[in-house]
């Protein structure tokens, strides 16, 4: 974490290339703002906006005055793009799309302030903390028809589409078990800032600890890789192992998913001894592992395939864009190069990786298995 800290100490130059006139024959640069600044993921955002000229900073809305002024003395940005309040931001500045940096539980009032004006979002992983806010969600982007995309750090790296790809080549067979790890020793272990300590100990607005933290990438990739499907059943068991860090969310997770044939164990925890994000899927005839490097994440592939004596390693092939980041990616939705699909970042996707999510927590909550597909069928037969 003190790496971006120190990131964020930008030079004028910097703060000045953010506002600097673009060349006259390229296209004008998508206007995005920021909602909140009390997600820690804002400072990778903003260290990496410089070698994203297709993309203009035009505002930054925070309540907080003195987290204002941390990242106007951090950054070097210029103090009149720092605005109290989202409403008089957005007022202000008139962006194409919000990228929203709030707790979770802010997803949904970012979102419905931007988008009767027609603007889109990008929300941090996960959509939303509950079911309820997730529909919501999805009902306003529909009546306004923007698009609302969902960020997660996994969606870019290469060695996740490589492998989903050799699996939808048959390369390994039918699917039959996939497994997810992700997380770190701890957010407090790792020296998150208090502000984002502060919303991600709370149940209310993060959900849940790592369930939600970490849970959600593993969620997302399997109903990815299930096309959307949801899961017949959730069975999750979370664990306080850091009680006395952590009193009032779990630490750490593991939810298994069940579907007709195969199925998804996530492990979501802020108990590992390193920082990981990697997943094993395994097919009928073969296995492909992607490899989680603190210097290169989702760089390399580990695959045994049929016919071969042992498992071998590959580099997976680099992402082109606008795949291979979060903020060209956006760039092209807004542009109209890239419709909508069915990917890591889609509405549709993360409203069900939300009910998933919710399940999970139920059933850690209850001690019981929760039937979801069926459950779900039979609520959408009564309400037609």
């Amino acid at each position: 974490m003190t790496s971006l800290r120190l990131a964020l100490c930008f030079t004028g130059l910097f703060a000045s290339s953010l506002i600097a006139s673009r060349d006259a024959t390229a296209q004008p640069p998508i206007r995005v703002a920021i909602v909140g600044l009390v997600h820690g993921h804002v400072q990778g955002f903003l260290h990496n906006l410089p070698s994203h000229p297709e993309i203009q900073l035009v505002g930054i809305s925070e309540p907080d005055a003195a987290l204002r002024q941390h990242y106007i003395d951090r950054t070097r940005l210029p103090a009149t793009l720092f605005f109290p309040t989202e409403a008089a931001m957005l007022q202000s500045t008139h962006p194409q799309a919000i990228l929203v940096y709030t707790s979770t539980a802010g997803h949904r009032a970012a979102i419905e302030q931007a988008a009767p004006l027609h603007i889109a979002a990008m929300v941090e992983k996960p959509l939303a903390t509950t079911v309820e806010d997730a529909l919501a969600i999805q009902h306003i982007a529909q009546k306004y028809s923007i698009p609302v995309l969902t960020n997660y750090e996994t969606t870019w790296y290469n060695s996740n589409t490589a492998a989903i790809n050799l699996l939808n080549e048959g390369k390994i067979g039918e699917l039959r078990k996939l497994v997810v790890h992700d997380g770190h020793n701890g957010p407090k272990e790792i020296g998150v800032g208090p502000e984002f300590l502060s919303w991600l100990t709370d149940p209310k607005q993060n959900g849940g600890g790592a369930l939600f933290d970490f849970g959600c990438y593993g969620v997302d990739l399997a109903t990815w890789i299930m096309h959307g499907e949801l899961p017949l059943t959730v069975t999750a068991i979370t664990l306080h192992l850091k009680p006395q860090i952590y009193p009032n969310v779990d630490d750490d997770s593991t939810i298994v998913l069940t579907y007709p044939h195969a199925q998804a164990i996530i492990q979501g925890s802020w108990n590992w001894p390193f920082s990981r994000k990697d997943m094993e899927i395994y097919g009928a005839t073969g296995y492909i592992d992607t490899l989680y490097d603190d210097h290169n994440p989702g760089a390399k592939l580990r695959i045994r395939l049929p016919g071969e004596a042992s498992e071998h390693i590959e580099t997976a092939p680099t992402l082109a864009p606008p795949q291979n980041d979060s903020l060209t990616y956006l760039a092209a939705v807004l542009g109209g190069s890239l419709k909508s699909q069915r990917d890591l970042t889609a509405l549709d996707t993360n409203v069900t990786v939300v009910r998933i999510l919710d399940a999970a927590r139920r059933s850690a909550q209850t001690g019981r298995t929760i039937q979801l597909a069926a459950a779900k069928a039979s609520s959408t037969a009564t309400a037609q």
